[in-house]
């Protein structure tokens, strides 16, 4: 009997989670294109931070250089960059000083020293926002892939909805199945736990929305919600950014972008895995009855219904059958609408929940037993880390 009333309960909670999916993600929009702008639109300074991204920075510049969009500054900041990024970002800013004319103007940042008190890369964002001119600020990272009118349609977005934020959802490139089912599974995970949608609800004060790939941020409400500086110690920056947005009263809009920008998170299954482990315990802000939570919740409500059909029997088999048909189609519903992808990556699903339950519980331990972690190349102590998420 408790069988059959666990497996019912799991229908109950994927039948709801599949209702509310088909609506949230019907109430997202692709960012439009050919909005009007304004006769002398504003100017966008577009902040870029890169450490050991030498084989992606120049890609990324010369695709913002090529932007459509007619006022654009390009700071990019190299966060003490041991590989040839720096070198990279200043032979391209003499390349682009020789043709001033025919391109937005480039500013160099080269970062040398990470204060105390500050993650790098919150730290080079903020450094880039000092030497930014411009009404919006667009921060990305060095690895976006920008289509060439990405920025002009995002502006014109903007100034349409009088929106103070906006952010796009990007394309996910990962290679091969077994890493696009793992990748595409740890975004659903955290839009079950974020819904996306939530950050275009106006009514709702607490729930916002940032992305690292393109968070476009009006210059005044970036100071208002007290710039980098409120994030200094926060590795879900991007995410907290938007969050802080809302909590300011200020207009959000989350909308799709996978045919504007595109972004290859991990090159590999194992890059995935070891670059999941710094950070994934962050996102329980450090506390560990909550991520224990957050585990036993994933092998509750996404493990079970698929394992359980190997030894359920009778009416339980056919109840957590059910479920887990729910489950997969709430996760297809997602990887259709958000990745652009068929869905049929849910024939990874039992993988991608076991690995990534798996990868959240050795973030937790190795924090624990090195009393910290270790981001961007400089370790950070866990109490330290802790009072940022208070």
């Amino acid at each position: 009997m408790l069988d059959i009333a666990l497996a019912f309960a799991l229908c109950i909670v994927w039948g709801f989670a599949l209702v509310r999916a088909w609506l949230g993600l019907a109430a997202l929009r692709e960012l439009p294109s050919g909005l009007p702008l304004p006769e002398k639109p504003p100017l966008v300074s577009v902040v870029v931070a890169a450490k050991e991204e030498q084989d992606h920075i120049e890609e990324t510049i010369r695709r913002l250089l090529r932007q459509t969009y007619p006022r654009l500054e390009i700071i990019a900041v190299n966060d003490r960059s041991n590989d040839a990024t720096g070198a990279k970002i200043d032979d391209i800013k003499r390349w682009v000083d020789a043709l001033r004319s025919e391109h937005p103007r480039l500013t160099a940042v080269h970062i040398t020293q990470l204060p105390k008190g500050w993650l790098g890369k919150n730290h080079a964002l903020y450094q880039g926002s000092l030497q930014a001119r411009g009404t919006y600020l667009l921060f990305t990272d060095a690895d976006v892939r920008f289509d060439e009118d990405a920025i002009r349609d995002a502006v014109a977005y903007a100034i349409a909805q009088k929106a103070d934020h906006v952010t796009l959802l990007p394309k996910m490139e990962a290679r091969g199945f077994w890493l696009r089912g793992f990748v595409q599974y740890v975004l659903f995970s955290i839009c079950l736990w974020l819904p996306p949608w939530l950050g275009n609800d106006d009514r709702q004060k607490k729930t916002g929305m940032g992305v690292g790939a393109f968070n476009l941020i009006r210059r005044e409400t970036y100071e208002r919600i007290g710039t980098h500086r409120a994030l200094s110690m926060r590795p879900d920056d991007d995410l907290r950014l938007g969050m802080l947005v809302k909590q300011a009263g200020c207009r959000q809009r989350v909308a799709l972008g996978a045919k504007r920008i595109a972004v290859e998170w991990y090159p590999s299954l194992r890059a995935a895995i070891l670059g999941l482990e710094k950070n994934l315990y962050s996102g329980f802000s450090f506390r560990l009855p909550l991520a224990g939570a957050g585990a036993g919740l994933q092998l509750l409500c996404c493990a079970l219904p698929l394992t359980a059909l190997l030894w359920a029997r009778g009416p339980a088999f056919g109840l957590y059958a059910a479920a887990a048909a729910l489950f997969a189609a709430v996760y297809a519903l997602h990887a259709r609408r958000l990745a652009l992808d068929r869905g049929l990556t849910a024939a990874a699903l039992p993988v991608s929940v076991y690995l990534f339950v798996w990868v959240m519980i050795r973030s937790i331990a190795l924090a624990h037993i090195r009393k910290g972690v270790y981001w961007r190349g400089t370790f950070y102590k866990l109490d330290e880390l802790r009072e940022w998420f208070r």
